[in-house]
């Protein structure tokens, strides 16, 4: 079974797994989301930062790229586990640090850039990441989420109310809502973003089909990538989920992912979720200063 982080004395849970299986899934969705859009792996405006952080980076194969597209940056990807690799460049940092606490262990206004990255369910409450995200970026700064939306969409009436994958999605919603750690984020970062006080920010939906039923090539094969993800993290999406949260056996569990697993794979339902891309800046002090007198 895939290990799952838990801290006991915080009340604390994260309910997903970091096994070698699920951290090669990881660096398969990374690769997933590059193709989605077209090999980009950030958004923002950045010239020439000179601080970044990752803030959940995983397996580090994002701050690994940036390390080499901006080699005179000091990054730094932050986790609860030591999932990382050991041979890194020169200018690349990996840190055990919980982005919930609420002073992070660098002065505000310290970064010039700070990325988030598929961190639905990782907290009860993102607004406050935004927040202290705001607070430790230096005036001019960005922040960066890439998100999906859980909720699979369709265009065309082909997806029923009684497909097992919805249904697993229902379930694992209100598992996820139980516990306090909401996976529904992505539509909402602008939104928060605009209220932590960010400026300038940009929202960028992408259509992403759960497997190749689409007839366009490049559609068709981001929808290979999405099966692939989803059928290869399924097991560990559910178990502590539905086990610890909804109470199910794992007998139940193995049982229910049976259908879920072939309603994945089902080309004749043309579903989809979104990603989500959102980010903004840090105003400088004199334009805080001109919204204020405007107002």
């Amino acid at each position: 079974m895939a290990e799952v982080i838990t801290n006991i004395e915080k009340g604390v849970t994260y309910l997903f797994p970091n096994d070698p299986a699920e951290l090669e899934r990881l660096d398969l969705q990374y690769e997933l989301l590059k193709k989605v859009h077209r090999g980009r792996i950030y958004f923002a405006p950045l010239n020439h930062p000179k601080r970044i952080l990752d803030i959940g980076t995983g397996t580090g194969i994002w701050p690994i790229e940036m390390a080499e597209l901006f080699p005179s940056a000091s990054i730094i990807g932050t986790d609860l586990s030591p999932t990382q690799p050991t041979i890194i460049p020169s200018n690349l940092h990996f840190l055990i640090d919980d982005a919930s606490e609420p002073d992070w262990l660098y002065p505000p206004s310290h970064f010039s850039y700070i990325h988030t990255r598929i961190l639905l369910g990782c907290f009860e409450d993102f607004r406050k990441i935004i927040n202290r995200s705001f607070k430790y970026l230096e005036p001019g700064g960005y922040m960066e989420s890439q998100e999906y939306y859980t909720t699979p969409f369709c265009d065309d009436g082909t997806m029923g109310a009684d497909w097992k994958f919805f249904e697993w999605n229902r379930h694992l919603d209100d598992a996820a809502m139980t516990l306090g750690r909401p996976l529904r984020i992505a539509n909402k970062l602008k939104r928060w973003y605009e209220e932590a006080g960010f400026v300038e920010v940009e929202e960028r939906i992408s259509k992403v089909p759960l497997n190749p039923w689409p007839e366009d090539k490049r559609l068709k094969e981001i929808g290979l990538w999405s099966e692939m993800n989803f059928l290869d993290g399924i097991q560990g999406f559910s178990l502590a989920w539905f086990s610890r949260v909804l109470g199910w056996s794992k007998a139940e569990i193995e049982v229910f992912l049976i259908g879920v697993r072939r309603a994945i794979s089902q080309r004749d339902v043309h579903a989809y979720h979104k990603a989500y891309v959102v980010y903004g800046r840090k105003p400088y002090s004199h334009e805080k200063a001109a919204t204020t007198q405007s107002k």
